[in-house]
């Protein structure tokens, strides 16, 4: 098939296209804006494959969403382009309601005049398939978990734009037919994540000997997916899935922040010693939390397995051990976005 992948030099976006090209015989077209955290490095295993395609192009720009699809003529159309980082939300929610909803909306609507005018068979077997996240549905209390019918309550400007999307995609399915999919993610991490993010930024700041910032009491629980599992469930659903249906896509890995960043001290203990023989933990620092932060997030995910057959490979401790094994052994592909733009600065304090 042709995939079209928007954001796909981002973080997901990429893991999903290296997966497709090395792993599948799919064509893939990457349409990606390239902003800060896109980064084309995280695809240089695959750029030369005859299968893979690159076009710079804005979600929200209706020509240029337009002649990419005119262009590429899709069967599958996976939306991955978003504004992704709470903090960020906080400090400047304007982008996140541009490109998560405007942008949303721009790509709907080229895609359903495309789709309208393809014959009936292809009209058929088209997918498009929106990523979204598990923070749409809010805060989970100590118990209970995120299912496809958890009632939405975004708290943040990130979940709420990301809300918005997921309705508007539904809504272009429900009302004028569009096959449309939508998956929600726990936490993903793993090879090539931007260093603004938990994992990959506590791993940079130790390996450079800062404090590591852990937000108010580091009790905050999320579930943690590895990236490649993810891409693999996502595959599984725009091959597999049925359209109309939305499929929550967890790892079963809760984890509180205070226990993510010491199992990632425990691997860089390991991997690379402190030069004085201390622990990484010895770094740990406590800072002002977020404002609004989630207390728990936690997915079932039985309704993938059950019906796609789909399952994570990796566990928590085979993911970090992954990660900071790759964090190591690629210092130049991050320590290039370190030098480049300001990840590893704090933000989303609300002042």
């Amino acid at each position: 098939m042709r995939i079209l992948v928007t954001g796909g030099a981002g973080f997901i976006g990429s893991a999903l296209v290296r997966h497709l090209i090395e792993n599948s015989d799919h064509e893939v077209l990457n349409f990606d804006k390239l902003t800060y955290a896109g980064t084309l490095t995280s695809l240089a295993t695959v750029s030369s494959s005859p299968r893979y395609r690159f076009k710079q192009g804005d979600v929200c720009d209706e020509r240029a969403v337009g002649a990419a699809i005119e262009d590429f003529q899709p069967d599958v159309i996976t939306h991955l382009a978003a504004e992704s980082h709470v903090d960020r939300s906080i400090d400047g929610p304007g982008a996140f309601i541009q490109t998560n909803i405007v942008g949303t909306y721009t790509l709907l609507t080229k895609t359903l005049d495309y789709w309208r005018r393809l014959g009936e068979a292809r009209q058929k077997s088209f997918r498009f398939h929106h990523i979204s996240t598990d923070e749409v549905f809010g805060s989970l209390g100590e118990t209970g978990y995120f299912t496809e019918t958890t009632p939405y309550d975004p708290r943040s400007p990130y979940s709420a734009s990301k809300a918005s999307s997921d309705h508007l995609v539904s809504a272009w399915g429900h009302t004028f037919g569009l096959p449309v999919l939508v998956t929600n993610c726990s936490n993903n991490y793993g090879p090539y994540h931007f260093p603004e993010k938990l994992i990959p930024l506590m791993i940079v700041k130790a390996l450079a000997g800062e404090p590591l910032p852990v937000y108010g009491n580091g009790a905050n629980i999320r579930d943690w997916l590895f990236v490649e599992d993810h891409v693999r469930a996502l595959q599984r659903v725009f091959e597999q899935g049925i359209p109309g249906q939305t499929y929550n896509v967890g790892g079963s890995s809760e984890r509180r922040n205070i226990d993510v960043v010491n199992a990632i001290c425990d691997a860089l203990d390991q991997r690379e010693p402190r030069n004085d023989g201390k622990s990484y933990k010895e770094q740990i620092t406590y800072v002002p939390d977020r404002p609004g932060h989630d207390q728990r997030y936690a997915i079932d995910a039985s309704k993938i397995s059950s019906e796609l057959d789909w399952e994570p490979l990796e566990t928590f401790e085979s993911g970090i051990t992954r990660t900071v094994g790759w964090y190591l052994e690629n210092r130049q592909w991050w320590g290039q976005i370190l030098q480049a733009t300001t990840a590893a600065q704090r933000r989303g304090l609300g002042g």
